[in-house]
């Protein structure tokens, strides 16, 4: 098999570092990934300057741009093959929610997705004393699964694990995207100098307690796993919006 992994958290992370090795049990692994971090990256392709793209070591090579760029660089230019899935990750942190707009995580893999390779997301839920061997473990067997039996058309898997044991987490669960309860968005501060400065992300507010969703899953101990469609239209709205008259 043919594996290219990425992540948003950059190439020296422990997530990216503990995920490679994982897989390489499955065949060969080629590690593309942002040369530091590029958390909240999004969706992001860089247009207004060349994309450089150095090799740290055999078959890992990192990129001075976003997850997204990382995943076309790939496969427009480096790989020798065409991967057979796109994994990316494992995060410090979920990507739960409405997170997942933001993640240069999941993005990632809907890049992949986007360009007709099966794509997966991985995130540990915890911003600190990061364990990643449930994580990691837990990706192969998710890995094998998807190239066993394939993934539903223009789907791809968002993971997220507890930062939990294996005795303590209680299984998986197929779960639905939650909602966040966010605080105040925007943190105002004034430097040395007496200039303002601001710093983007508020306090976590916890989040709505939806039966089946993600944030739920985690909340109980279980690991989610969330199949993302990139087709975003709201198909419910359609025939109210057809009513209106411009």
């Amino acid at each position: 098999m043919n594996i290219l992994v990425t992540n948003d958290d950059g190439i020296f992370s422990e997530g990216i570092k503990a995920l490679a090795q994982s897989l390489m049990s499955m065949g060969d692994v080629y590690v593309v990934a942002p040369d530091r971090e590029r958390s909240a990256a999004g969706h992001s392709l860089t247009l207004h300057h060349p994309l450089r793209v150095e090799e740290v070591s055999k078959n890992h090579f990192s990129v001075d741009g976003t997850p997204t760029d990382c995943v076309n660089l790939a496969m427009n230019g480096i790989l020798p093959f065409r991967p057979d899935i796109i994994v990316s990750g494992i995060n410090k942190g979920a990507n739960m929610g409405d997170d997942i707009t933001y993640s240069g995580t999941v993005s990632a893999a809907m890049e992949g997705t986007l360009l007709g390779i099966p794509s997966v997301a991985f995130s540990l839920d915890t911003r600190k004393d990061f364990d990643f061997s449930v994580a990691s473990n837990f990706s192969l067997k998710v890995v094998k699964k998807v190239l066993e039996i394939g993934m539903p058309k223009d789907t791809l898997l968002n993971v997220n694990v507890p930062h939990l044991s294996e005795n303590e987490i209680k299984g998986c669960k197929i779960t639905r995207q939650g909602k966040r309860v966010y605080g105040d968005a925007i943190v105002e501060k004034v430097d040395p100098r007496g200039r303002k400065y601001f710093w983007i992300g508020g306090d976590d507010l916890g989040f709505e307690h939806v039966e089946d969703s993600d944030f739920q899953a985690l909340a109980e101990g279980y690991i989610s796993i969330t199949p993302l469609h990139l087709d975003l239209t709201n198909y419910s709205s359609m025939d109210e919006l057809g009513t209106w008259r411009f």
